[in-house]
């Protein structure tokens, strides 16, 4: 398969810069539901409008629906997947599992492809994401090359990689640092990037969550030996002219014509203190970075020059001719393109009295394509002789035959009707669950039905307190080691794993362990819960929301410091180093909260929110089956304290917040 553009539209111009200079797809969203609600987007009519002026020009569209879907929206989610479908888009570009759940059901011809919100970074979860139906996948950008190569190997669905544009902290789709600070969630498609701003390791004010933006055009040559097929460019948010510079690059990279010229334009048009391809080669030390006074300015002289690159249409198409003209026959003109063959007749030829037209002549004709996309390939006329057409004739037929072909079809497709599950109420007091940074945590006769503690624990630990493993979220060339971490445990005598990724929760279960979701599977409503084993919802729902998730045995986290970020990259190894943090890093906010940063032996670290949830005075609220405490570094008589305010509907005695159970985000 030839390796594919793909270009991001925020609206109707860039839509047109992206064709113009060569994209061989473009992805784009509606307007609610997708991860750039902020972008112009398109209705249907527009989008209808997209559809076939990209289908004209070869260029497949797919419609992002990559955000968390609530109960309450799943309706409108089953509407805008028919009215694309419609409209004849290619495939949808898909984060939400429960979402996929009421595709596969109600839109079983729909082609998927899984977002890289789906936060799936092992051979497993890549697995189960092509089990599941998808037939593409977007590859995480944390990913090395190796990893990509390992990932290719593990799965025949098609490979997407992000070749250009900004690279957030966060792994992607476990970022709520947003959501939690603002009420706008990244899940949700209304980041307000709160980590480009001040958060400092070492209290100098520094943006240490800030990192420089991604370009991996120079290395398109060995994504394309690694089995990647298509080339991705984030930007919906960027101007027109953003979309044409780097649609350009990409393949002027095919074609092994980019130069170091061609990567000052694309970081004059936009970066953050450069580029960086640092997950990509391994060489994470050198990749933060803000947006700087000099990288505004450099825009400026690059902006009009990039708008010329799609004022017109560009002939990028080929087109075949077969001319027949017979005496006493319609002349008939046959042309390909686009995959099909149209045939337009017209009046018969007459005799020639002076100078009868050649083959030449015509060709010459039918190759008048200026203005279109097309420019002609083969022309093969067949004449008798003495003939004659005018040559506003053969225009004319030249002319119908493009038009022709532009005209694009909807394919058929298979609709059903959605009916939501009907809400869930119940009654009594929840049940407890909890997760442990340490054994020493665990108080003797705690109240916890089931309890968990890393993977890296020693395994006598798991014995001693009988808990179940957590698996990290962050797994990044780590699926062959946690298969071997989970065995080593099993021999050891636990059953139990929790799983916030989406492979690990495969791996864990063909390993014969009872596995249970946590937070990071992001299950936002009722259809993604009824998919996995007694799960945690996400801490973005509301408690209405949570209440009202009609799944068996679901819960919340009623009480913890919540993560609000997992990050490949370490922001405070990256400040002050290793030696100097032993293990007790913080992030200082511009308002003075510390934020602290928990590593670990596995390839991730996590940020914490600086306040702890809390619910136990809003226990009567509470109507899940079980409320689930994240403890990270409370003392053992401090775990018991809480566990008896929440038994007694106590209020919390320090600060803490109610997370955005109340509140909800936009």
């Amino acid at each position: 398969m030839e390796i594919e553009i793909l270009a991001p539209c925020g609206g109707g111009e860039s839509l047109t810069a992206a064709v113009r200079c060569g994209a061989n797809a473009v992805y784009l969203g509606t307007k609610d539901m997708n991860a750039r609600r902020g972008a112009d987007n398109f209705d249907f009519a527009q989008l209808k409008k997209a559809t076939e002026y990209a289908h004209a020009r070869g260029v497949k569209v797919y419609v992002t629906l990559n955000t968390l879907i609530s109960d309450a929206e799943m309706s409108a989610a089953h509407d805008i997947v028919k009215n694309s479908l419609t409209c004849g888009v290619d495939a949808f570009i898909v984060q939400d599992l429960g979402l996929v759940k009421m595709m596969r059901e109600c839109f079983p011809t729909a082609k998927l492809h899984a977002s890289t919100q789906c936060s799936v970074n092992t051979p497993d979860g890549f697995r189960a994401l092509e089990e599941l139906g998808f037939a593409r996948a977007v590859i995480p950008r944390e990913m090395s090359l190796d990893e990509i190569k390992e990932i290719r190997k593990s799965t025949e669905m098609e490979l997407e990689i992000f070749v250009h544009g900004a690279l957030c902290m966060c792994v992607s789709g476990q970022c709520y640092l947003s959501g939690m600070l603002g009420g706008r969630s990244g899940n949700r498609g209304l980041c307000a990037q709160p980590c480009r701003l001040a958060f400092s390791a070492d209290n100098s004010g520094s943006c240490d969550l800030s990192l420089k933006d991604l370009s991996l055009i120079s290395h398109i040559k060995e994504i394309e030996g690694a089995g990647v097929i298509s080339l991705k460019i984030e930007g919906r948010m960027k101007r027109p002219e953003y979309v044409a510079a780097a649609v350009t690059a990409c393949k002027k990279a095919i074609n092994g014509e980019y130069t170091i010229n061609d990567e000052n334009v694309l970081q004059s048009v936009f970066s953050r203190s450069g580029f960086t391809d640092g997950y990509f080669t391994g060489k994470r030390r050198d990749m933060f970075g803000t947006r700087q006074k000099e990288d505004v300015v450099a825009a400026a002289g690059v902006l009009k020059d990039l708008s010329h690159l799609y004022d017109n249409e560009n002939p990028l198409l080929p087109i075949d001719f077969d001319f027949i003209c017979r005496d006493g026959k319609p002349t008939k003109l046959t042309a390909t393109a686009l995959d099909k063959t149209v045939t337009v007749t017209g009046d018969a030829p007459e005799k020639a009295i002076n100078k009868p037209m050649t083959g030449e002549s015509v060709a010459a004709r039918l190759s008048k394509l200026g203005g279109t996309q097309f420019f002609a390939n083969k022309i093969n006329v067949t004449l008798d002789e003495g003939l004659i057409v005018p040559a506003s004739a053969v225009n004319s037929l030249r002319r119908d035959a493009v038009s022709a072909l532009e005209k694009s079809e909807v394919p058929a497709f298979t609709a059903r009707d959605y009916t939501a599950p009907k809400p869930r109420f119940k009654s009594g007091t929840p049940y407890f669950t909890a997760r442990f940074e340490r054994a020493s945590q665990i108080p003797e006769n705690h109240p916890f039905r089931r309890i968990f503690l890393p993977i890296w624990t020693e395994a006598g630990e798991f014995a001693k307190s009988g808990a179940g493993v957590e698996i990290p979220r962050g797994l990044f060339g780590c699926g062959e080691r946690l298969k071997k971490d989970l065995k080593r445990l099993k021999a050891a005598g636990v059953k139990t794993a929790l799983c916030g990724n989406f492979g690990a929760y495969k791996t864990a279960k063909e390993l014969g362990f009872e596995v249970y979701g946590d937070f990071g599977l992001n299950i936002f409503n009722s259809e993604s819960a009824v998919q996995f084993d007694s799960p945690i919802l996400s801490f973005e729902l509301t408690l209405e929301q949570a209440n009202r998730i009609a799944a068996d045995d679901v819960g919340i986290i009623g009480y913890g410091k919540l993560p609000l970020m997992i990050t490949r990259n370490c922001p405070v190894k990256n400040r002050i180093g290793c030696d100097k943090c032993k293990k007790q890093g913080t992030l200082t906010d511009r308002k003075g909260y510390k934020f602290s940063v928990k590593c670990s032996s596995y390839p991730c670290v996590e940020i914490l929110n600086p306040l702890p949830v809390y619910l136990g005075d809003r226990i009567s609220e509470i109507n899940t089956d079980f409320v689930h405490f994240y403890f990270t570094d409370e003392a053992k008589d401090e775990v018991s304290d809480l566990v008896k305010m929440y038994k007694n509907g106590d209020k919390f005695s320090a600060k803490y917040t109610r997370g955005l159970y109340y509140r909800g985000v936009k």
